[in-house]
């Protein structure tokens, strides 16, 4: 059995697989960035927090890990409708991405602010900074540059596990290519042509998180190890 390709559908249908991965990069870089200070609030609540928070963030962070993030998404937008706030697909799929990232997020900056030598943290304290002023300057940009890698490559898994919000007629990528190939057959070959573009963006994105690196740690920039 023999099997033709034919990627000749590009030629009318690219205008829509660029629509779809121009939403999917807004979703997830909106995500992301709301995701981060989620996390990051998180983190900083369940190490420094009353022991109250800390169980309650603890709670957040278990549920979430423990979920289907379809689950989740299908709660944000099927969930609040039936109460009475009916909210559309885009932003339903950015609510459940953030509480999703930021739940993985937490962990990961946990884990980089645990990391901090006690040490460093009662010598700020001897010279007189502020609490604030000691996790802002003394805990959280170390704390982010030790865990930089691990937090670049979860923001990578959520920009492609945005695929998943197609299921609410989210219009991204994986929305466009379900549609182009129920109009043109070519299954085969449209979800050939979707996994390169998710290819690129992840590169693209990997490449951003590493000019980011350069630009936010001055040793990683002097090392040239931005993740």
């Amino acid at each position: 059995m023999s099997y033709q390709f034919d990627f000749s559908f590009l030629a009318d249908k690219w205008p829509a697989f660029v629509d779809g991965a121009l939403l999917t990069i807004r979703l997830t870089v909106v995500s992301i960035l709301l995701g981060f200070a989620l996390g990051t609030a998180c983190a900083v609540a369940r190490v420094y927090g009353h022991p109250l928070l800390r169980r309650l963030v603890g709670a957040y962070v278990e549920v979430i890990r423990n979920t289907p993030l379809l689950v989740q998404i299908f709660i944000v937008y099927f969930g609040i409708a039936t109460i009475g706030l009916k909210l559309d697909a885009e932003t339903s799929a950015v609510i459940a991405l953030v509480i999703n990232v930021g739940a993985y997020t937490t962990e990961i900056m946990r884990a980089g602010i645990e990391s901090i030598p006690r040490t460093q943290i009662e010598a700020a304290d001897c010279l007189g900074l502020r609490r604030l002023q000691v996790i802002l300057h003394i805990v959280l940009l170390p704390a982010m540059e030790r865990v930089y890698p691990a937090l670049s490559s979860q923001f990578v898994l959520l920009m492609l596990a945005s695929s998943i919000t197609s299921q609410i007629s989210a219009e991204e990528l994986t929305a466009i290519a379900n549609v182009v190939q129920s109009d043109t057959y070519r299954s085969f070959e449209v979800y050939i042509v979707v996994a390169i573009v998710y290819l690129l963006l992840s590169l693209l994105y990997r490449v951003g998180f590493w000019l980011v690196g350069l630009a936010l740690f001055v040793r990683r920039r002097r090392l040239g190890t931005a993740l």
